[in-house]
């Protein structure tokens, strides 16, 4: 099979969209991990295979969430949003997350573009007009959105659920689901009062949606294959549909947001449901590219040969499956998704993260104390990417990954190669004997040195450039690091520093391969690890990727036996491409995150919120306490727990053994030796 020669070879153009930032607050690698990167590297590879594919994204600036955040900060809403918009910005651009546009939803250009939207699905008699009864906060005199309101979520029981979701369960809520709702305006308690709003009957659709999601096929022309998405989205999907779905309203009773059309009676204090606002930022972005460079961006949205692609998290999934396709397909003239890949959540240091608990790491933080470590961040949140299951963050993984994996293996390799190369031939690519044999990481070969090492690079090339295709960057990533791994290998093997004296025929052959590994290594990790791509591009001087068919020129030479990098190029001097992260880096953030957990907006945090002050005891009670210092002299983890270790503690005058929950937060060989306290009289507990 030819390079791209890929399962989605009948389209002419990729329309790629990541999930809008909401603006009322920064970035945390969680949302790295959902929705950017895994978007990033696919748009980086099919540029690479010369695709004409478009990036998109924005700022989501309306809704009840950033009115409430500016009333904190005593800014206007605007000031909020244009705070945030340009910190998204700036850490997406550090990041080297390569959008071609980062719009805005509270540009003119957005406001027209959903205006026109709501009108033309209005003039189509596509939505209802129902009167219900709504949340009515009476000392602050509005209505109040869906986020205006916080209550007890009656899934989980969550005290700090919204109107329209609980954050701790992932359960999508109506504020009359609550159980004890209270105004976020005034802390009251807010009654229901009747009010109109316009309705998306998304039960009429029910039949093309399920038709759509489960067979790919509409009208008998298909749309995308069912095989091909991710099991927890067709999962989502059908269990709504299995559900019923309801009329949803799109407008809402606001003063922060897209205006109802003026043409539309009635329209006066209606805004756009986030929903019928916010999605179509995508499209507005894209007409704004085109005008920015002279293009039709109706070819993007509105052509059958264009593949739609969605990047966004499991919260998300319904809103872009069904009520985002719903409102497309009502309108008539755009395509639905061809893809909507998923990821889950991202865990931290074995906790959810929260930004109501500053439980997070805020990815502008991250550059700030950790500078010029781009890359070194992308390859960790990408090796633990919650594709299919939620995944976790520990900075000692992190640190394990850099250290491990990108110094050890990666780093390692690319400098022997350019050292070597330095010295036996003065830094330029040697010419060898076609006819040279040498070992290899799996046997003597026997086949010509094109024949064999080329066409088995190749292999593992093209292997990675499946994985991306499916959307499995993680397997992606992997297979990247075992082409490094081999690359050291065939170095280690052959220890051409030992034979070049002797054979120096065969050592040429050997340097000769492992530098079409560096090169080679150079283009495919440009998707992952752009700014490493272009340090190894500067340390071979080789000319900078253009991102227009790279890829696919490149392993077209390798299946022809061709080298990437020819003999008697002359490479760079020698740069480290990664250094060993200290322990003393490791231990700052994990300190500066627990700290931060203690404070939000700059006061302190209640520690005991979830976990309240026991029952008051007399002093008599307390003096039945008998606490001893022990000290640990053996640890062991408990099999089928995840969070006991065994504890042997020495008194002393004897020997105890305990069980404690901090296996995730310890390992047993760190405890040896380390002193505890101990409630020596304390009853067993069978």
């Amino acid at each position: 099979m030819r390079p791209d020669d890929d399962n989605m070879r009948h389209f002419k153009r990729y329309l790629v969209t990541s999930a809008l930032p909401y603006a009322n607050g920064p970035l945390h690698i969680g949302h790295l991990a959902g929705a950017y990167l895994s978007a990033d590297v696919y748009v980086r590879f099919q540029r690479l295979m010369g695709k004409d594919i478009l990036f998109i994204c924005g700022s989501d600036e309306h809704g009840a969430a950033i009115t409430i955040k500016a009333m904190k900060e005593g800014l206007s809403p605007q000031e909020i949003v244009d705070k945030y918009h340009t910190l998204f910005e700036d850490t997406f651009q550090k990041m080297g997350i390569s959008f071609d546009i980062y719009h805005r939803t509270s540009s003119p250009l957005h406001h027209e573009t959903s205006q026109s939207f709501f009108k033309k699905l209005y003039d189509k008699k596509e939505f209802s007009e129902q009167e219900s009864e709504q949340y009515f906060d009476e000392k602050a005199g509005q209505f109040l959105a869906d986020r205006y309101i916080k209550g007890n979520c009656p899934k989980c029981n969550f005290d700090g659920a919204y109107g329209d979701q609980c954050e701790n369960c992932g359960t999508s809520l109506s504020p009359n689901e609550l159980i004890h709702p209270k105004s976020m305006l005034s802390g009251e308690t807010p009654v229901l009062k009747k009010t109109k709003h316009w309705y998306l009957p998304l039960d009429k659709y029910e039949g093309w949606l399920r038709e759509w999601i489960e067979t790919g096929y509409l009208n008998h022309k298909e749309y995308h294959d069912p095989n091909d998405w991710k099991n927890h989205v067709l999962g989502q999907c059908k269990s709504w549909l299995d559900s019923g779905l309801q009329p949803r309203a799109m407008t809402r009773d606001l003063d922060w947001g897209v205006d109802v059309p003026h043409q539309i009676p009635g329209h006066e204090g209606k805004k756009l449901y986030v929903w019928m606002d916010a999605p179509i930022g995508y499209i507005s972005a894209t007409k704004q590219w085109a005008l920015d460079h002279k293009k039709d961006w109706k070819k993007y949205w509105q052509s059958e040969d264009s593949a739609l692609i969605h990047f966004i998290g499991k919260d998300n999934i319904v809103f872009h499956c069904l009520i985002f396709p719903a409102i497309l397909k009502a309108h008539g003239d755009y395509i639905l998704p061809f893809n909507v890949p998923a990821n889950q959540f991202m865990n931290l240091e074995g906790d959810k993260i929260s930004t109501s608990r500053n439980w997070a790491v805020w990815v502008h933080e991250y550059l700030e104390d950790i500078p010029n470590k781009q890359d070194e961040l992308r390859y960790t949140m990408i090796k633990n990417m919650p594709e299919q299951k939620d995944s976790e963050f520990t900075w000692k993984g992190y640190q394990d990954a850099v250290n491990n994996e990108l110094v050890n293996n990666l780093a390692n390799f690319v400098n022997r190669v350019v050292v070597l190369t330095h010295k036996f031939y003065g830094g330029k690519v040697p010419k060898f004997d076609e006819g040279a044999e040498f070992t290899g990481p799996e046997d003597q070969y026997e086949d010509s040195y094109h024949d064999s090492e080329m066409l088995r690079l190749y292999d593992d090339i093209y292997e990675v450039t499946q994985s991306i295709r499916e959307y499995k960057f993680k397997d992606a990533l992997k297979g990247l690091m075992e082409i490094s791994s081999k690359g050291n290998q065939i170095l280690q093997f052959n220890e051409p520093w030992k034979t070049i004296k002797d054979e120096p025929e065969r050592v040429k052959a050997v340097m000769n391969l492992v530098l079409q590994y560096t090169a080679a290594i150079r283009v495919l990790i440009y998707p992952f690890l752009p700014f490493t791509s272009d340090k190894i591009t500067a340390i071979l001087q080789l000319p900078p990727l253009k991102q227009n068919g790279d890829l696919v020129k490149m392993m077209n030479a390798l299946s022809e036996g061709k080298p990437v990098i020819k003999a008697g190029h002359v490479i760079g001097d020698p740069n480290h491409l990664f250094t060993k992260i200290d322990d003393e880096v490791i231990s700052e953030q994990i300190q500066k995150l627990q700290q931060k957990e203690k404070m939000k907006d700059g006061n302190k945090v209640d520690e005991h919120k979830h976990e309240p002050v026991k029952e008051t005891i007399q002093f008599e009670d307390f003096q039945k306490i008998d606490l001893r210092i022990a000290t640990i002299v053996a640890a062991e983890a408990v099999p089928k727990a995840d969070k006991l270790l065994k504890l042997s503690l020495n008194l002393g005058f004897e020997t105890r053994t305990v069980v404690s929950g901090i296996a995730q937060h310890y390992k047993p060989e760190e405890l040896i030796g380390k002193q505890v306290v101990l409630v020596a009289n304390l009853a067993h507990v069978l």
